[in-house]
C-alpha cells in the first residue's frame, strides 16, 4: 500500500468550517506546494497543466464533488470525481458532481487542456479524498473511543467490527472538519480499486440530452442586452473610422462604439492573443438585430504598420513579439515554404554524422509534406455573458483558461481581480480555441461601455474570419538506404507558418545512428493558437506516412519496420535525450497488428497503419477502407493505446471516437487558405466538415493493460489517425497523398468524395 504526504505547504489543503446542518468541507489545492520549474513551465503550451477539486460532505452522507477544471467534452467532470470517490471509498450512486466557478483564492491551475488533467491530478486527487476518508476515520475512533486502525470505511460507511458499531459518512462529518490534516494518508494499491476502471456515464448527461442550462450561450438576465462585434475584414488591417448612425438607426438597436481589447502598457501573456484588438461593437435587443445591423455598419479600413507587443510567457521575462504588416496570401506563403526547403534549418537534434552518411548513400528517398491552416469550428458559437458595474464584473462564459485572462479582463476594466468572477460554463467544444479568452475581454467592455447586462454571440463567420487558427505547414523527410536497402540516416526539415512542428527528441529520434532534425519559421500576422495536439497533429501525418513510404522501398512490412527501430531504440538507444518509453511504443504496435488481424484483412480492404506518442500517451491506428461506387469509404478504425490505468472506460473510449472521427475529417476535407489577408471560406457551406457517411462504420478501441499511472486521451488519439488513413489510401489507389487535404486530390482521381 502507498502512502501520500499532504504536507505540499500551508494552502494544500484547506478546511472550511462546518456547515450549519453538520458536515465537512475539504479543499485540496493541487499543485499548492508542486509548482512547475521554470524550464517545465516554459513548455506548457505544448504540454499544458489542469488542475483541482474539493470534497463536501452532508449530514446525510450525500457527497458533493465539485470539480474545478473547466469541461469542453472530455469528461473529466465525471472522471476526476471518480479518482477522488475511489480514495474516499464512497458509493457512487451518492455522489452529486458540481462545476466549481473560478476561485483561484482555494484553486490554482483551474485550466483544461493539452490532456494533463487526469495525468497531473492523479496523486493528489486520490490524496484529498484518502484525507477525507482518513478524516472520517479518526472522527468515528474518537466517537467510539476505539482505534482508528480497527476502523474500516466502505461505500460511504464506517465499521468497527469487533464491537459491532456503524456509521454513514455523514454522522462524523461535522467533528471531522474540526480536526487535524494527517501529515501522511495510505492510498490504494490499484488491485483494490472498485470504480476506477469502470465506466461511469457523464454526470451531465440527462441535462444535456434535456436541454438544461449549461452552456453560457443559455444564460439569461432580466434587462440583459445583446452585442454582436464586427472586425477588419483582412488580416493585416485595422480600423480607420466608422459611421455609428449607420446602424443606431435600425431596429431594436441601442448604440455601437469602438473597443480597445489591451491598454499600450500592458504585458500580454501566452493566451492573450487577440488577431485584432480594435473592434466595433454593436448592442442591441436580440442577437439576429445586432447580427443584421452589422451588415449595414459603414467602416473604413486601413493596412496595419508593422507593430510589435510586450509579452510573457509562463513565468518568464517580458519580450517584444512582433506582428509583420501586409496581406498575405497563400501563394506567397507556399512560395516562400518552398524557399526554407531548399535553405538550412535552425538544428535542433544531431546524432552521428548524417551529412556524411547521406554523401555514402546509394539511394536517397525525399518526400515533402504539406498541410493549411485549419479553423476550430467548435460546436457552440464563441460566445459571452458579462455584468459589468462601477464596482465589480460578473462573468459567464465558456473558457479553459480562467486564470490567464483574468489579468487582461482587470486591466481592460480597470477593475482589481477580486472584484471580478467568472463563472465557468461547459464548453460546446475546445480543442485549444477557448484557451484564448478574448471574447471574455469583449465581452466585459462592452458591457463596461453599455452599462448593462451584456451578451455577445459571434456568428459563425465571425469565428471561422477571426484567427488563432492551426498553423500551415510544411515537413521535408530525407533517408539514405545503402546498396542492401539498409537505413544509415534520417534527416527531417519541418516548419510553418509560423512556428515549426518538430519535437526534435521524439521517436525516430534515439533509433537511427545518424538522425538530424531542422527546423524553420516564417513570421506571420495571421494569428495562430493550440489546434488539438498542437504541432502532433501535423508531423504525426507527415512522419507515419514516410516511415511508410520508406519501409515499402527496403521491403518491410510497416509495422515490422516500426518495431525493428523500437527495438534499437530499447535495447541500444541512441542518444539520451529521447522522450518516449520504446518499450510501450512497441507494446501498441502489437495491440494493434494483434487486434486488427494485420496480416490477414477481409478482401476488398485496404490497411494502413500508424503510431504516434504525444501528451505521455501512446496510440496506434490502423485504417482499413474500401472503394465502393469510385468512392473511398473509410470501413473501420482500429486504436490501441497506453495511456496507463484507464480511469473511466466509457470517457476514454469515447474520446478515442471523437478524435479518430475529428482526424478523418480534418484529413479529407479540412482547409483555409487566403488572398490578401481574407480568407476564402467563412461558413460550413464552404468549409467542409465531416459528415456521417464519411465517418468510420466502426471503430474498436483496445487499452493495454497496465498499472503506470494515467496520461492524457484527449489529444493522443488524434495525429496517428491522419497517416493511417493516408497509407490505407495508397493501398487503396496506387497513390501517396503528400498535401492535405486529401478530398480535392481524390476528386481530380475521378473518386467521388
Amino acid at each position: 500500500m502507498a502512502t501520500s504526504t499532504t504536507k505540499l505547504d500551508r494552502r494544500s489543503f484547506l478546511k472550511v468550517s462546518a456547515l450549519a446542518g453538520g458536515g465537512l468541507v475539504l479543499s485540496f489545492s493541487w499543485l499548492a506546494g508542486c509548482k512547475p520549474t521554470p524550464e517545465q513551465a516554459l513548455t506548457l503550451p505544448k504540454e499544458w497543466f489542469e488542475l483541482n477539486s474539493y470534497i463536501k460532505i452532508g449530514e446525510n452522507g450525500v457527497v458533493t464533488l465539485y470539480s474545478a477544471n473547466p469541461e469542453f467534452g472530455s469528461n473529466i467532470k465525471t472522471s476526476m470525481p471518480m479518482i477522488l470517490a475511489e480514495e474516499l471509498d464512497v458509493d457512487w450512486k451518492m455522489v452529486l458532481v458540481e462545476q466549481a466557478d473560478f476561485w483561484p483564492e482555494r484553486f490554482e491551475r483551474q485550466f483544461t487542456g493539452g490532456s494533463q488533467g487526469i495525468r497531473q491530478g492523479w496523486t493528489p486527487l486520490r490524496t484529498a479524498g484518502a484525507t477525507a476518508k482518513q478524516l472520517l476515520i479518526t472522527a468515528a475512533a474518537q466517537t467510539w473511543k476505539v482505534p482508528a486502525s480497527e476502523i474500516t470505511a466502505g461505500a460511504g460507511q464506517l465499521e468497527h467490527k469487533a464491537s459491532g458499531k456503524k456509521g454513514g459518512y455523514g454522522e462524523f462529518a461535522s467533528l471531522a472538519a474540526t480536526l487535524p490534516v494527517p501529515e501522511e494518508v495510505p492510498l490504494k494499491d490499484p488491485k483494490d480499486f472498485k470504480l476506477i476502471g469502470t465506466s461511469k456515464k457523464n454526470v451531465d448527461l440527462e441535462k444535456i440530452i434535456s436541454g438544461t442550462p449549461l452552456f453560457g450561450i443559455d444564460n439569461q438576465v432580466e434587462g440583459m442586452k445583446y452585442a454582436a462585434i464586427v472586425h477588419p475584414p483582412a488580416f493585416g488591417m485595422k480600423l480607420a473610422s466608422f459611421d455609428a448612425s449607420s446602424v443606431t438607426s435600425l431596429p431594436g438597436i441601442q448604440d455601437a462604439f469602438a473597443i480597445q481589447l489591451f491598454k499600450e502598457d500592458y504585458v500580454r501573456n501566452f493566451f492573450d492573443t487577440a488577431t485584432f484588438p480594435e473592434l466595433v461593437a454593436i448592442v442591441g435587443n436580440s442577437t439576429w438585430e445586432v447580427l443584421q445591423a452589422k451588415k449595414s455598419l459603414k467602416a473604413t479600413w486601413e493596412k496595419a504598420p508593422e507593430s510589435s507587443f510586450s509579452m510573457t510567457g509562463f513565468g518568464g521575462p517580458p519580450y517584444q513579439f512582433k506582428v509583420p504588416s501586409g496581406l498575405e496570401s497563400t501563394e506567397t506563403h507556399q512560395a516562400k515554404m518552398a524557399e526554407y526547403i531548399t535553405k538550412p534549418g535552425n538544428v535542433l537534434r544531431r546524432d552521428g554524422d548524417p551529412e556524411g552518411a547521406f554523401k555514402k548513400a546509394a539511394k536517397i528517398i525525399e518526400k515533402t509534406y504539406t498541410a493549411p491552416f485549419l479553423a476550430h469550428n467548435t460546436m457552440e458559437p464563441v460566445n459571452c455573458f458579462a455584468h459589468v458595474s462601477a464596482d465589480k464584473a460578473e462573468i459567464y462564459g465558456p473558457t479553459q483558461a480562467p486564470e490567464f485572462i483574468i489579468g487582461t479582463i482587470a486591466s481592460a476594466l480597470g477593475l482589481p481581480k477580486e472584484k471580478i468572477s467568472i463563472k465557468l460554463a461547459r464548453m460546446g467544444g475546445g480543442f485549444g480555441l477557448r484557451a484564448y479568452s478574448h471574447h471574455l475581454v469583449e465581452a466585459a467592455l462592452i458591457s463596461q461601455k453599455a452599462g448593462v447586462p451584456i451578451k455577445m454571440v459571434y456568428s459563425r463567420e465571425d469565428d471561422m474570419t477571426y484567427g488563432i487558427y492551426r498553423p500551415s505547414y510544411s515537413a521535408t523527410y530525407r533517408a539514405a538506404l545503402d546498396a542492401n536497402n539498409k537505413l544509415l540516416a534520417l534527416h527531417v526539415k519541418a516548419g510553418g507558418i509560423p512556428e515549426t512542428p518538430i519535437h526534435a527528441d521524439r521517436f525516430p529520434a534515439g533509433a537511427i545512428d545518424n538522425y538530424l532534425a531542422e527546423g524553420w519559421q516564417i513570421e506571420s500576422n495571421i494569428t495562430i493558437g493550440a489546434f488539438r495536439a498542437p504541432g502532433s497533429n501535423f508531423i504525426a501525418a507527415a512522419e507515419q506516412s514516410f516511415l511508410d513510404e520508406l519501409a515499402e522501398v527496403m521491403g518491410k512490412d510497416p509495422i515490422d519496420f516500426r518495431l525493428e527501430l523500437l527495438k534499437r531504440a530499447e535495447t541500444n538507444p541512441v542518444g539520451e535525450k529521447n522522450d518516449y518509453d520504446a518499450k510501450r511504443y512497441a507494446g501498441v504496435l502489437e495491440l494493434v497488428r494483434e487486434k486488427s488481424k494485420w496480416a490477414t484483412p477481409a478482401a476488398g480492404l485496404h490497411r494502413g497503419v500508424s503510431a504516434y506518442f504525444c501528451h505521455n500517451s501512446y496510440v496506434a491506428e490502423v485504417v482499413d477502407t474500401k472503394i465502393v461506387d469510385a468512392k473511398p469509404v473509410v470501413e473501420k478504425v482500429y486504436a490501441a493505446v497506453d495511456c496507463g490505468i484507464v480511469v473511466n472506460k466509457d470517457a476514454a473510449i469515447n474520446m478515442g471516437e471523437g478524435a479518430i472521427v475529428d482526424g478523418i475529417g480534418n484529413a479529407f476535407f479540412g482547409e483555409l487558405t487566403f488572398k490578401d489577408g481574407v480568407p476564402n471560406k467563412n461558413n460550413f457551406h464552404t468549409y467542409r466538415m465531416i459528415r456521417q457517411q464519411d465517418a468510420p462504420k466502426a471503430i474498436e478501441v483496445h487499452f493495454v493493460d497496465s498499472k503506470e499511472e494515467p496520461t492524457g486521451l484527449g489529444e493522443p488519439y488524434f495525429p496517428p489517425v491522419f497517416a493511417a488513413l493516408a497509407n490505407s489510401l495508397y493501398k487503396a489507389t496506387g497513390k501517396r497523398y503528400y498535401q492535405q487535404p486529401f478530398a480535392p486530390q481524390l476528386e481530380m482521381e475521378n473518386l467521388k468524395m
